[in-house]
């Protein structure tokens, strides 16, 4: 007898990993995810506007390279805040996780709009290179000194979230490459006052670009990952696997599936072989093992399909953890 059960955010009151129950933490991080985009959306907006002037009026190369990066740094933060406003859309027929990925995407955009701006760098600081123009070091450094402190303060307000959500992580990865660049400006400031090395703003833009890259790499790994219905980093499969084998009456746990729905919503579906001298519920059993995934590995969405012989039984992919 097969039994294709559902498990929801919360039917059975379990709490999440740590005591928590799944969902609440899941919105509760990106409501204040959300709040702390606001709150750094303003800082880099206010600043940014100084940074172009200044940058034309000096003619500093790494401090338009920095406001420019300020402006993608706007728009990485509206992007996320967009993703998690459409994300909270109610599920439909044809959406059946609702909007949720957006974040993942917005994350994915935010990280080849590096790459974009660390190419673009890269592209204007060969012609420097090539026609070293004259920086009017003052400024820079000035611009430069203000920018680090506004950037110290975004990343930080960012920080907390970041590692809940890669929607919020694309937008601090963002910050953490402009505050980079900002310690860039101040260095080709304190360089061209102290020693005329004008040579020095398109170095330190090169520099920067690097680090842009450097930076944005994780993000990268991390939301392919998540596109690719990788199992998620925190979960250990194969003691998932060994604790749902452990309750009595299962006689294997195959064609098992975890993955990543959005930061802090994950899934799971598994087959489980029941032993046939099994006589107990089925039910009771399915709630059980649900009980752990839930509870144990804080696993909000759970399907599970309860079986008693593999006759007929189409899925025969195992997974590898008996032998481990």
């Amino acid at each position: 007898m097969d039994s294709h059960q559902h498990a929801g955010h919360a039917d059975d009151g379990y709490s999440g990993r740590g005591g928590r129950h799944q969902a609440e933490p899941a919105h509760e991080y990106r409501e204040a995810g959300r709040r702390r985009l606001l709150i750094a959306l303003a800082l880099i907006v206010s600043y940014m506007v100084v940074e172009v002037v200044v940058g034309m009026l000096s003619g500093s190369l790494a401090l338009m390279a920095d406001a420019a990066h300020m402006l993608t740094d706007a728009g990485a933060i509206g992007l996320a805040l967009f993703a998690i406003w459409i994300s909270n859309r109610p599920a439909s027929i044809k959406r059946t996780f609702g909007y949720y990925r957006t974040e993942v995407l917005a994350a994915l955009f935010n990280a080849v709009s590096l790459w974009i701006l660390a190419a673009w760098i890269f592209y204007e600081a060969y012609h420097r290179f090539r026609d070293v123009p004259e920086v009017a070091g003052g400024m820079v450094l000035i611009a430069g000194s203000a920018g680090l402190l506004v950037n110290v303060v975004a990343a930080w307000i960012l920080h907390r979230s970041a590692g809940h959500s890669l929607n919020v992580d694309g937008a601090f990865r963002h910050v953490i490459a402009d505050l980079l660049g900002s310690i860039g400006v101040v260095v080709s400031g304190v360089l061209t006052l102290a020693f005329g090395w004008w040579i020095a703003d398109p170095i330190l833009s090169v520099l920067i670009g690097v680090l842009i890259l450097i930076s944005s790499s994780r993000l990268v790994v991390n939301v392919f990952h998540v596109l690719l219905e990788g199992a998620p980093a925190r979960i250990d499969m194969h003691r998932l696997c060994m604790a749902l084998e452990d309750v009595p009456g299962v006689t294997l746990v195959h064609d098992i599936h975890a993955w990543t729905i959005t930061s802090g919503y994950e899934s799971l579906t598994a087959h489980v072989l029941v032993d046939p001298d099994y006589h107990g519920e089925l039910e009771s059993l399915r709630r059980q093992l649900q009980q752990i995934a839930y509870h144990d590995f804080g696993i909000a969405h759970i399907t599970m399909q309860m079986e008693q012989s593999l006759e007929g039984c189409t899925e025969r992919h195992h997974f590898d953890h008996l032998m481990a």
